[in-house]
């Protein structure tokens, strides 16, 4: 069967193209009541049933029957033995990916996650205490595909943090375990694993059943039941981000082989019908030969039909007066994937705010990103790298401030914090801070 894709072609000069452009963004994350409800109701069996509503579950919806929880939990010898089983390419490959994200994260860790402290001129003692939390859940989707490198980067840098326990869920339709997504969690030093995933793993991680922990963030993509059910349990945990589709936008200024190009197009598409792949760029021809290149090697692609769909619906490529102009649009949509492609994208780097990864230059192709450059290839979608940022070491830890006032200090900090509580009329406030002065005044009414 032939596919074939068009984007939709989009010109900033035209008076019709914001409105166009709009429309072609448009996506919406409120997901389907039904679905709402579904998860409500099976957030709530777990919370009440713990391990016996998990197995049910699991049986329903993966197919996967078993007769207790300890049958769905994956041993350190059973990640060891499938680290051990594939392939010496594979091995060696996951080993150096890991050692990347692992390096990434540790430089991540010094530059900003690190306790501090000073002390002002009368003694005080001000700062923030850095720990990690305790335990952390992953969620690693198994549905479509296998993600062994989600592994990499959700147990990575909560093991460089500190987390003392990593619990992985991840589905196994049928029972079919993937021995590469094992391996990734012997290498990445996750702590137990059970195959089991949906809306039943978030809950059995939020809540805690008699045999799944409860742990404290819930991190890792999924369906639109994990995302509707990590929205739903946060609160009761914290978790990293609601996951949209998938999103890659290129800058380019004509130089990078259109062939390049097209195929970054698609490294986005073929993730599901409702990923986004745009191009921006102002020199016509090269739009028209980049069409031509998403002619010739679409069907070539073992997912065109995913690919096809993805560009006629959500794609775009767009004629713009400037790369300057091409930046500008480039923080409106606020992408979670960017591609500046050109000769000198150092120049252009400046002027871009937005963005969950930017990626420099025709030779950074965002699949690099998202195997084994090293940064953390979870990032914010759907315009949310305007206030969002990747899945990090910090997304690890929490802060506590420290605070230890000297004697000369509580003199002067004293007499300030009594001012202002006896205004907002609080006087235990005023009258714990007015003991600690030398000359203890008499407590007087709120103003």
């Amino acid at each position: 069967m032939t596919f074939i894709a068009t984007p939709a072609r989009l010109s900033t000069a035209s008076s019709t193209f914001d409105a166009e452009f709009k429309a072609r963004l448009h996506w919406s994350a409120e997901t389907d009541a039904a679905i709402e409800q579904r998860v409500a109701d099976i957030l709530l069996d777990v919370q009440q049933r713990g391990d016996a509503a998990v197995l049910d579950y699991t049986a329903r919806f993966d197919g996967l029957q078993a007769a207790s929880m300890a049958a769905l939990e994956l041993t350190q010898a059973e990640l060891k033995a499938a680290f051990e089983a594939i392939p010496a390419a594979q091995r060696d490959a996951l080993q150096a990916a890991a050692q990347r994200v692992r390096s990434y994260h540790e430089a991540q860790k010094k530059a900003s996650g690190e306790s501090w402290s000073y002390r002002d001129e009368d003694g005080t003692l001000l700062g923030q205490k850095v720990t990690p939390l305790d335990r952390v859940g992953i969620y690693v989707p198994g549905g479509k595909a296998a993600y062994p490198s989600s592994v990499l980067m959700n147990a990575i840098p909560a093991h460089v943090a500190g987390v003392a326990e990593i619990i992985m869920v991840v589905p196994t339709p049928k029972g079919e375990k993937n021995p590469l997504v094992l391996a990734a969690a012997y290498v990445a030093g996750v702590t137990r694993a059970f195959t089991v995933g949906g809306a039943q793993a978030v809950a059995a991680l939020a809540y805690g059943t008699q045999t799944i922990p409860k742990v404290d963030k819930i991190t890792g993509p999924g369906n639109a039941y994990v995302a509707a059910a990590k929205r739903r349990v946060f609160g009761t945990v914290g978790i990293d981000m609601i996951a949209g589709p998938s999103e890659i936008l290129v800058l380019a200024d004509g130089s990078t082989p259109p062939d390049w190009v097209a195929m970054d197009l698609f490294s986005q598409a073929e993730h599901d019908e409702l990923a986004q792949s745009i191009l921006l760029c102002p020199d016509l021809d090269y739009i028209a030969q980049v069409q031509q290149s998403i002619n010739r090697l679409l069907n070539e692609m073992p997912r065109a039909e995913i690919i096809a769909k993805s560009l006629n619906g959500r794609g775009a490529l767009i004629h713009t007066r400037s790369m300057e102009e091409a930046c500008t649009i480039s923080n409106a949509i606020a992408p979670e994937h960017l591609e500046v492609s050109s000769r000198d994208p150092h120049r252009w780097e400046p002027l871009l705010k937005h963005a969950g990864a930017i990626f420099l230059g025709a030779y950074t192709s965002e699949s690099l990103g998202d195997y084994c450059a090293g940064p953390n290839h979870v990032l914010p979608t759907s315009g949310t790298a305007r206030f969002s940022s990747p899945l990090g070491v910090y997304d690890f830890q929490k802060r506590s401030s420290l605070i230890e006032v000297s004697e000369a200090g509580a003199q002067t900090l004293g007499r300030i914090a009594a001012e202002l509580a006896y205004g907002e009329g609080l006087q235990a406030h005023a009258r714990a801070a007015e003991l600690r002065l030398a000359q203890v005044p008499a407590m007087r009414k709120a103003t």
